[in-house]
């Protein structure tokens, strides 16, 4: 470690932002699970303007340097949409966040912790909920179990050292967020087959693709079941028009008709899947970017893409349904409709679903029905100010 004095900075500039954008690169080098992400995407995340977050949000960025060399950041930031959820939701009054956060040693870690901390209690923040980079939307969640595997899309990773720094600085779980995985090559237990088998005979019931050529209205509708089924969940903040938009733009290349389910009940929408091919196989060995010939060989795959693993980020079904048994059929149903879609047209051989939290027992029961299990677990911790 340097001997040079430690020195914490806000980000003020292009260069600052830079050196904030290209830190993990030094920290991940020799890690063979992280994926970089494109930094294109990384910029958009952080710059208002180019992310609706900041519409609803403020935030200040810091540096860590001993001498010339970066040695760790963090972002401090106040979600006002998190401030107006009821406290028993996690968020809340008074509760700000910490994310983006990478350090290359304790001491780093220990500073940054504390700047982002003053930042927020200056701003009359009275607790502290993290890391989240930035909303719960995106990335939630400190990586503690699973490091030897590389993430899937929009899920984090992080240097297992991380996790004794924060909770040295005085921070306690506040929920734990579970991903698990499963080999959809093999059928589905007998039971599970039968509460298929019988949904498809039920005319109340269909499954449907979603109609791509209608996309703002189909996320209409997702949207609408979203709001509805996670609403009281912890961790909910309601998400903006404008985040809908972008969201929607980011992730229409890997959205595919077949592998997002629209479930109705006697015509109505009550449930939803969502599935995502996992982008971060090819970009795995593009380091961050698509040039000079990254881009030509991205559209490639997202022309007909081939990958081991699919991704389950979203799913819900309308509150007035959740804890019945018909909850549960369609969710199964969705479930083997595109796990046939996804071993068939995309040569897919394993399924991630998550996050989910620890103590979510419908979903958690669903994911155990089918002979998933644990693979990942992320903290989000809290701490008073």
């Amino acid at each position: 470690m340097s001997t040079a004095e430690l020195v914490i900075t806000p980000v003020s500039g292009k260069a600052d932002l830079k050196a904030f954008v290209d830190l993990p690169w030094a920290i991940y080098a020799d890690d063979p699970a992280w994926v970089p992400p494109l930094k294109d995407e990384v910029y958009g995340l952080l710059t208002p303007g180019k992310n609706p977050f900041h519409e609803h949000a403020e935030h200040q960025y810091f540096l860590a340097r001993r001498g010339s060399e970066v040695v760790g950041r963090i972002s401090a930031h106040i979600d006002h949409l998190a401030l107006t959820v009821p406290p028993e939701q996690g968020m809340g009054p008074g509760t700000g966040n910490f994310g983006l956060f990478e350090a290359k040693d304790a001491n780093a870690a220990r500073a940054l912790i504390n700047a982002a901390e003053d930042w927020l209690r200056n701003r009359g923040m009275t607790r502290v909920l993290g890391p989240i980079s930035l909303s719960i939307w995106e990335e939630p969640g400190l990586l503690v179990k699973g490091f030897d595997q590389s993430p899937t899309v929009m899920m984090g990773h992080n240097s297992p050292a991380y996790q004794p720094w924060i909770e040295g600085a005085g921070y306690t779980p506040a929920k734990t967020l579970n991903t698990y995985e499963l080999d959809i090559t093999q059928d589905f237990p007998p039971l599970i087959q039968r509460i298929v088998q019988s949904g498809e005979k039920n005319e109340r019931i269909r499954i449907r693709k979603v109609d791509k050529s209608r996309f703002d209205e189909e996320a209409a509708i997702i949207l609408a079941i979203l709001n509805d089924a996670w609403g009281r969940n912890w961790g909910f903040v309601p998400i903006t028009d404008s985040e809908v938009a972008f969201t929607g733009k980011k992730l229409k290349p890997i959205v595919f008709e077949d592998l997002i389910r629209i479930a109705e009940l006697d015509g109505e929408p009550v449930a939803f899947m969502m599935t995502l091919p996992d982008l971060n196989e090819p970009l795995k060995g593009m380091n961050g970017s698509l040039f000079p010939f990254n881009w030509a060989k991205l559209l490639w795959w997202l022309r007909a893409p081939k990958c081991r693993t699919m991704r389950v980020p979203l799913m819900g079904v309308v509150q007035r349904l959740q804890s019945s048994r018909m909850a549960s059929q369609l969710a199964f149903m969705m479930i083997e409709y595109i796990r046939r879609s996804a071993i068939a047209d995309y040569g897919s051989t394993r399924g991630e679903i998550g996050w989910i939290l620890d103590d979510n027992q419908g979903m958690n029961a669903i994911a155990q029905a089918i002979d998933s299990h644990v693979n990942k677990s992320y903290i989000v911790y809290e701490k008073s100010l």
